[in-house]
């Protein structure tokens, strides 16, 4: 496989899954969320740094349980304290990562593990890595002592986690009381499913049971894929005064670890089979991210149909209430009746509309005063018509988000109250209407400049003629219905003759129908503006849309880089000499148990060091 191919197509899927936003709480999200910090994480603080510098030290790290003896196991090792066990649980100290000091380059802040500071001395921040040279650890091998992964601190157990999926080698310690526990077996199972370089230490075995548990715990492994990793079973044995193991219990561990470190094919076996693991597991599990970013755009999809289709719904309706008579109802009715007349007038209508209508305008001359109280029930009306319609979609919308998990989500996040209009509808509401019957008046000015027209459109004047031209719209469907038609259809039908008498049938038309399109736009730029806090709302949340097909895309690069064969054919770490046995011969031949010779003089009951002994919890 080419680094540099697969490190360009992996910084593109580090990119997609940072892009990834997964804020609604829906099913499975929480799992998905975790999944995409880890996938982040691996591939920010291992996967990059390690193809930038595939000839960088093997990094081991040692992790286990509570109290399982790792701090005890890495000092024990290097021959001095390096890392401080604690007794108090839980502690919460920095890792620590043991080098030869020649190798200290390779451990700056920009390579492994970027994201944590680097200090010389010990410390009590989960953030921060101690970085401890040691003369005496082979070049090309550093040794990192992890925090406790069962922790009942969150950050431990987030941080071992972390650690772990940085290793090129795990060194998983365990203990003959705990190591059928369920938390370190979901960690060991991680490890087969990554096809991680894997080793495992089993500390504290009973002189008695050092035949029958190694056995068993190699049977475990076999039986979950791992039954080529190399198993250690470590007696159980009294510390010196230094907390220090004996170096027969450790000297197999230390010296196997150092056999790798000396032999470069078998060190670069051991990355690339973590590192091939880890890339698949990648390529594997982002799709996972992938869908649950699609589910996130369809839930917010959702929400944003709801919202606009309760507003197309209001836009309709108005748009139809403005055009079937609706409007010609109550209190413009009244004061348009007493603008032209009296109600013997309309009733004659039908019959007499030819000297209706030359009395009509013989009444007009001269802008009478009613005219304004008949555009004020005009604007009164419409505003009433409008804002009622406009509450109405608010209403809609919010109950449809209230219906759904995600929209109340949403509801309950936002400061907006989007169970009703804004505060600032009604105000707009009113300079719409305004606006509209001003551009009323002055496309009707405009058309009554001609010659042909102008004697008769000076008689009606230009507020008459426009609001004959407002009835006109208000009944361009002729919804009106029952009782109403003798009256609001009247007043319509007048209208209409009056204008044609002006302008002409043809001008009339388009007139009505330029004046509807004007007063549909304002009303849909209104509900649009109410819209618009909706969809505020849902563009906050960060969610994009195409961020799934992006690291599909991106997980799909990392699979043509790596190729269909990508690690075949690797040597397994059974095949590489120089540790006591893996977890299948150990089981065969339980003989081959780490510190099992020359120990028995320092077996002694477990509880004599079980206090003494700890780590980082």
């Amino acid at each position: 496989m080419s680094a540099g191919q697969l490190a360009s197509s992996l910084r593109l899927l580090a990119d997609a899954l940072d892009r990834a936003r997964l804020p609604l709480d829906l099913p499975g999200r929480g799992a998905a969320e975790t999944l995409r910090r880890d996938l982040g994480a691996q591939l920010n603080d291992y996967l990059l740094p390690r193809l930038e510098r595939l000839d960088a030290p093997m990094l081991a790290v040692v992790g286990g349980s509570t109290g399982a003896g790792k701090s005890t196991l890495v000092n024990s090792m290097i021959g001095r304290t390096v890392s401080r066990p604690g007794v108090i649980r839980p502690t919460t100290r920095s890792p620590v990562l043991v080098h030869h000091p020649d190798d200290a380059h390779w451990f700056g802040p920009e390579r492994i593990l970027p994201g944590l500071a680097r200090t010389l001395e010990a410390a009590s921040d989960t953030r921060t890595l101690q970085l401890v040279p040691e003369p005496s650890l082979p070049q090309g091998l550093a040794i990192l002592d992890a925090p406790d992964i069962d922790s009942v601190v969150a950050e431990n157990r987030a941080l071992a986690a972390q650690l772990l999926a940085a290793a090129d080698l795990w060194l998983f310690v365990t203990t003959a009381a705990r190591y059928a526990d369920a938390v370190p077996w979901d960690y060991l199972r991680s490890a087969a499913e990554r096809s991680a370089a894997l080793a495992v230490v089993l500390q504290r075995v009973p002189p008695a049971a050092m035949t029958e548990v190694p056995a068993h715990l190699g049977q475990l492994m076999a039986d979950r894929g791992l039954g080529d990793s190399p198993l250690f079973a470590v007696p159980e044995t009294v510390a010196d005064a230094e907390g220090l193991l004996p170096d027969s219990a450790v000297a197999p561990i230390r010296e196997w670890l150092a056999g790798l470190a000396a032999d470069s094919q078998a060190r670069a076996s051991v990355v690339l089979q973590t590192l091939g693991g880890a890339i698949a597991s990648q390529c594997r599990t982002a799709p996972q991210v992938a869908q649950a970013a699609d589910e996130q755009d369809t839930a917010l999809a959702q929400l944003r149909s709801d919202a606009e289709g309760s507003y197309r719904e209001a836009a309709r309706t108005l748009g139809v209430q403005t055009a079937d008579g609706t409007l010609l109802r109550g209190e413009v009715l009244a004061r348009w009746q007493d603008f032209v007349g009296t109600g013997e007038f309309f009733r004659a209508v039908e019959q007499k509309i030819g000297w209706l209508r030359d009395r009509l305008m013989a009444s007009l001359r001269g802008e009478p005063k009613q005219v304004g109280e008949v555009k004020l029930a005009v604007e009164s009306g419409m505003e009433v018509l409008i804002r009622e319609e406009g509450e109405s979609a608010a209403e809609r919308a919010a109950t449809a988000w209230e219906n759904d998990p995600a929209g109340r989500q949403l509801l309950a996040a936002t400061k907006l109250d989007l169970r009703r209009g804004s505060s600032d509808f009604p105000g707009h509401v009113a300079l719409a209407i305004r606006n509209w019957q001003a551009d009323v008046l002055e496309l009707v000015t405009s058309e009554g400049s001609s010659k042909k027209s102008r004697a008769r459109f000076l008689a009606l004047g230009t507020n008459g003629v426009g609001i004959a031209l407002m009835m006109v719209v208000f009944s361009t469907t002729g919804g009106v219905t029952g009782i109403e038609v003798g009256v609001a259809g009247g007043t319509a039908v007048l209208a209409q003759r009056v204008l044609e008498a002006v302008f002409g049938e043809d001008a009339v038309r388009r007139l009505a129908k330029r004046a509807k399109e004007d007063l549909d736009a304002r009303v849909e730029a209104l509900l649009a503006t109410e819209l618009a806090r909706y969809e505020a709302v849902l563009d906050e949340v960060g969610v994009r849309a195409e961020v799934g097909d992006e690291i599909r895309a991106a997980v799909a690069a990392v699979d043509a880089a790596r190729g269909t064969e990508v690690d075949s054919g690797l040597p397994t770490l059974a095949e590489i000499e120089g540790f006591s046995g893996s977890a299948r011969q150990i089981h065969d031949r339980p003989e081959l148990v780490a510190g099992g010779e020359g120990a028995s003089e320092d077996v002694v009951d477990a509880e004599l060091i079980a206090d003494e002994d700890g780590d980082r919890g």
